[in-house]
């Protein structure tokens, strides 16, 4: 007997296991690396642009570390936005040699309008560069990292993602949780649409623009989720994002759960924001030219509705089972064990990308704590959606003072490896041989 919720709840079960499994098999491309060994010659130039607001507990840190990077220092130079800063983020930057340019805005406050009035700035300056290098400035960078990106854009690539990863991973059971969030993230869908030739999607930090892309199109990206923004908008002008899985960058990640709410709040009230206005756009793009990268856009811009629609879904099943008020179709036709599969692989995926990275013992133990931070997305979510009209920007406290050899250290340490190994070979990242650039 069909029952006249049926009519609603059918359709939503249809969508959600459309989705389901298109991230299902999507991420099973992430397992494994595309090797292409080209490397190119050092000959791009990059502006290295770090947004700080309040940053002088870690700037130096940073600072120090780009000035060892494995890349000719007259090819980058580094540009500090000191934006609305009250501390003394300015002169450690002007002390570590650093273009400092200093901004301040009490309107048009956040990181999507530092990098605008940033890039403006930067064209009028006379000098040329290739490509604009963005960064956080609680960031550590892999020596490596411009290297690589000047191999993507000496292959043609114009907007590049580099590898998240985390320089405090087991600080707390929050920044652990954190890390193992992005690890996956990082392989079971950037990796995995990059081998499937894919869109990626940029990630506020360590990513790479062409000069030419911003003058042609513009930033234009000032909302809570600049990174986002600009993806689409660079995606409707049919330039994806490419993903350089051996460009890493090293994000701190927040100690408390609180800061973790707050941040994660931001991203989802901005992801609500960008999806309302470039659905539509890239759905009417993709239909007309039949590009699959604007609709595997429209898959991640819907992702928050995703996860809202399969939490009421939950709800409404424990609620027919004391109440009926439809029949549970799908099951009738799938097997259980199909549900299932689908809902542990959740569990499953995080624990395969633990093994394939390497991660050590303590981080496998906080994994136990996963759960909680992945559930806790959906009150995030909810309040997200209230307040997605809303724009007010908030800062995200950075403390975690450490330098490059120490956090290489600490992770040998951690990971049971000989402290003098590398940190970029403990990554099973790509397996090709690079040279440095003097001896290529």
């Amino acid at each position: 007997m069909v029952m006249p919720l049926d009519y609603i709840m059918v359709p939503v079960q249809v969508f959600l296991l459309i989705i389901a499994f298109y991230y299902l098999t999507v991420s099973f491309f992430g397992f494994y690396n595309a090797k292409d060994k080209t490397v190119f010659l050092p000959q791009k130039s990059f502006a290295v642009i770090i947004a700080a607001h309040n940053e002088e507990q870690v700037i130096a840190s940073l600072l120090e570390n780009l000035y060892m990077l494995n890349y000719p220092r007259a090819l980058y130079d580094i540009h500090v936005v000191a934006d609305n800063c009250t501390d003394l983020t300015a002169q450690i930057a002007r002390q570590h040699k650093a273009v400092v340019h200093e901004r301040c805005n009490n309107t048009a406050k956040g990181k999507g309008y530092a990098l605008e009035w940033m890039f403006a700035r930067l064209f009028k300056i006379g000098k040329h560069y290739d490509a604009v290098i963005v960064f956080d400035a609680d960031n550590l960078v892999h020596p490596m990292f411009l290297q690589e990106m000047n191999n993507c854009l000496c292959k043609g690539k114009e907007v590049i993602q580099g590898y998240l990863d985390c320089k405090n991973p087991n600080d707390t059971w929050v920044s652990s949780t954190f890390s193992i969030c992005f690890w996956v993230v990082d392989h079971a869908w950037h990796l995995a649409k990059h081998n499937l030739g894919l869109s990626s999607v940029l990630g506020g930090t360590g990513m790479c623009i062409s000069t030419d892309v911003l003058r042609e199109h513009g930033w234009g990206a000032t909302c809570l989720t600049e990174d986002m923004e600009f993806t689409m908008k660079a995606l409707l002008k049919g330039v994806p994002t490419y993903w350089a899985h051996d460009a890493i960058v090293y994000d701190e990640k927040p100690l408390t759960f609180k800061q973790s709410w707050h941040q994660r709040k931001r991203w989802a009230q901005g992801h609500f924001d960008v999806a309302t206005r470039y659905v539509p756009q890239l759905f009417a793009n993709g239909c007309k030219k039949r590009d699959m990268h604007m609709f595997d856009g429209i898959i991640h811009l819907l992702q928050p509705y995703f996860l809202l629609i399969s939490t009421a879904f939950f709800l409404c099943n424990i609620l027919n089972d004391n109440y009926p008020l439809y029949t549970n179709v799908f099951q009738k036709y799938l097997p259980l064990e199909l549900w299932v599969f689908i809902c542990l692989w959740q569990y499953i995926l995080p624990l395969l990308v633990l093994v394939k990275i390497r991660a050590s013992l303590k981080t496998f133990g906080y994994f136990l704590l996963y759960p909680i931070f992945i559930y806790s997305w959906v009150p995030i979510t909810i309040l997200g959606f209230i307040d997605r009209n809303k724009h007010e920007w908030s800062h995200t406290a950075h403390t975690r003072n450490i330098s490059y050899q120490e956090m290489a250290m600490t992770e040998a340490i951690d990971s049971g490896r000989p402290a003098a190994e590398d940190i970029y070979s403990a990554k099973t990242h790509s397996s090709g041989t690079y040279r440095l650039y003097n001896e290529a």
